[in-house]
């Protein structure tokens, strides 16, 4: 834990050396941010309600959005570039420390203009999620939870580079997929496309049912998100170790 501790003061320390330019990014995202709010609201002011859900709903939707994008490819980046990283024969520098490679990977960089997003996620849920103790609560659950189904999703994706080959496009592929669809209230998708949000792309579990729990909070869907976010994180840590026993030095040391 120390050292894990220790790498993400790192990457913090290396990524706030160039405050301006850390700043910028984290602007331009917030502001990118506020745009689609304001999509939202002007949608909302010609339609109302769609299949159940209010603007409050959404931007709480968004919210958790924000939170979890933010943690899962600001804070740890390299979440959806494991298999460039394997690819490119990235990995040699962590494989030859004596710790743990996966949670060194994941906090050994982040992306400043995401870090907007963590920041603007809470902010928006504050101004317009209607906050109480019980939703400000849920809230954090569900998105911690969102979270590590999402960066255990998007290992598994990456990992799967050690085991297929190729450019290492697949944790990209997998996050826009999410994104995509966890962009959006969970209601207007039906039939073949919301078994695919549960399963095998799983943005409900990023987005949708934690929006739920904070409009109506069940204890049966709540121990159902923590299980399959629990399961993705499982899923993740396994696929990487185990293609950890496939892969080939590409010998390249990167800073």
């Amino acid at each position: 834990m120390n050292a894990v501790l220790t790498t993400m003061r790192t990457a913090l320390a290396d990524g706030w050396a160039n405050r301006r330019s850390f700043a910028f990014q984290v602007l331009l995202m917030v502001v990118n941010d506020v745009t689609w709010v304001l999509f939202w609201a002007l949608f909302f002011n010609r339609v109302g309600t769609v299949r159940g859900w209010n603007p409050d709903d959404v931007y709480v939707l968004f919210s958790v959005l924000l939170v979890a994008a933010g943690i899962a490819i600001g804070l740890l980046a390299n979440s959806r570039r494991i298999g460039q990283l394997a690819a490119d024969g990235e990995l040699d520098e962590t494989l030859v420390l004596p710790i743990e490679p996966l949670p060194h990977i994941l906090t050994k960089r982040i992306d400043a203009a995401n870090v907007g997003d963590l920041l603007f996620g809470p902010v928006l849920f504050v101004l317009a999620g209607n906050p109480t103790p019980e939703r400000v609560a849920v809230f954090v659950l569900g998105s911690l939870a969102g979270t590590v189904a999402l960066v255990g999703f998007l290992v598994f994706c990456g990992a799967l580079t050690l085991f297929v080959g190729g450019r290492g496009e697949q944790g990209d592929l997998g996050f826009n997929a999410i994104l995509i669809f966890a962009s959006y209230p969970l209601d207007l998708f039906g039939g073949a496309t919301k078994v695919l949000l549960f399963t095998a792309v799983p943005a409900a579990f990023v987005t949708g049912l934690p929006a739920q729990l904070v409009r109506d909070f069940d204890a049966q869907r709540a121990a159902l998100l923590v299980s399959v976010a629990a399961g993705f994180a499982l899923l993740g840590w396994v696929t990487f170790s185990l293609g950890l026993r496939r892969y080939s030095s590409g010998s390249l040391w990167s800073r």
